[in-house]
């Protein structure tokens, strides 16, 4: 979606709005699927997040975003297809550090939906429900610290409102059909479509990096 929006949408306002348009399309799926969420897992990222927005608050121009898209890419790939040892059991505290830097990450090239998906894949492995509502509501908070921090900073969101209006819209109805199609499909069968998708979007972004270094 960032890739998409970067088309139609100044680099500047990019972040921002996106960050917008993730916080209500990711708050119509977490209440869809709010049976589903593990609070246990979810919780402490949310109170990563908190601290990882205030400082990247202070950081979010001070590193080349094409670099931040490379290292970004090639992490997500990792983690993606090898199972880092640790993960699995991390405990609420590391759970926060984890969700801080995610945070951190999230001020600076915007697309960290995929570095939570990846880790939390491995948390909640053989329960995709689980794994999807949760991670939907570890991104609201993700955003929703966004807009606040780009807002105390000076972003005006008034003039993009129909634009992210009109695109919380679409992706609700997509979190409604999406819902039905997850309950179809097996565990096996979803893990296998994940990895192939969260890959595709990790390559675009090292793409993306690779461009800006060029």
């Amino acid at each position: 979606m960032l890739a998409l929006m970067g088309i139609f949408i100044p680099v500047a306002s990019l972040i921002p709005v996106h960050g917008a348009v993730q916080l209500g399309s990711n708050s119509g799926r977490a209440w869809h699927q709010r049976s589903n969420i593990r609070m246990d897992i979810a919780l402490p990222f949310m109170l990563g997040s908190v601290a990882g927005a205030a400082i990247g608050a202070f950081i979010v121009v001070q590193l080349p975003d094409a670099v931040l898209k490379i290292v970004l890419g090639v992490f997500i790939i990792l983690i993606t297809w090898i199972a880092i040892p640790g993960v699995g059991r991390l405990g609420r505290g590391g759970l926060a550090v984890v969700s801080s830097g995610v945070a951190i990450l999230g001020m600076m090239v915007g697309a960290t939906g995929p570095v939570i998906a990846s880790i939390l894949s491995q948390l909640l492995a053989g329960d995709r429900k689980a794994f999807v509502a949760t991670s939907a509501i570890t991104l609201v908070s993700q955003h929703a610290l966004k807009i606040l921090v780009f807002g105390a900073l000076g972003f005006t969101f008034w003039p993009w409102l129909p634009l992210i209006a009109a695109m919380v819209a679409s992706g609700f109805l997509g979190t409604v059909y999406g819902t039905r199609l997850l309950d179809r499909l097996d565990e096996t069968t979803f893990r296998k479509l994940f990895r192939i998708g969260i890959t595709v979007l990790a390559l675009d972004l090292l793409r993306r990096g690779v461009a800006g270094i060029l």
